[in-house]
């Protein structure tokens, strides 16, 4: 009885959650901001809902003058320690948005792997995605493959490694969102 009692809240849970998506999937096309949500699920590892949480956290990408600045707002930029003149590196400054860098941490983990295109991307990417913005996720593939595998070369930590390609698909993002035009405002008639 406690394992069928188990079973059914996992299945109303499963359930919740796909209907949870469907809503959200709806609500897309008519957001201001759904546009630069569609782009941005051309990169590996970033599908519906991470692109929409990552979107209606930072908001328009556009106000961040260089990735770096947005590397910055999320807490990925790497940390310091300096008294008089030594300095010593520190660990990622954490400054930001802890969901957000967790849901950045959990699509760099996709980088791990070759770079391909498979059916899995073509069957749930958004249809009308532009040229420019997949040569920008096409690009980001081949980068951060091979950054996670010269980290790893070298001895780091996969941790140590997944973050440091997650801080750089922060500038994929970034430069996708540079990209991605909102729509201009209704003017009142």
């Amino acid at each position: 009885m406690a394992f069928q009692s188990y079973l059914n809240a996992m299945e109303q849970c499963l359930s919740r959650r796909s209907d949870l998506e469907e809503q959200i999937r709806g609500l897309v096309p008519t957001w201001s901001l759904g546009a630069l949500v569609n782009e941005l699920q051309a990169l590996r590892g970033v599908a519906l809902l991470v692109a929409v949480t990552l979107v209606s956290e930072v908001g328009d990408m556009r106000r961040f003058a260089t990735a770096k600045h947005l590397m910055a707002f999320l807490g990925l930029t790497p940390g310091e320690h300096s008294s008089g003149a030594s300095i010593r590196p520190r660990g990622i400054t954490k400054a930001g948005n802890t969901a957000l860098r967790r849901i950045l941490y959990e699509a760099a983990w996709s980088y791990r792997v070759t770079p391909r295109v498979g059916s899995h991307m073509h069957a749930y990417m958004p249809p009308n995605i532009s040229q420019e913005v997949k040569d920008i996720a096409w690009k980001a593939q081949l980068r951060l493959c091979k950054r996670y595998k010269q980290l790893i070369a070298k001895g780091k930590k996969p941790q140590v490694a997944i973050t440091a390609v997650a801080r750089e698909l922060v500038g994929f993002i970034w430069a996708i969102g540079q990209k991605v035009q909102p729509p201009a405002a209704a003017a009142p008639s």
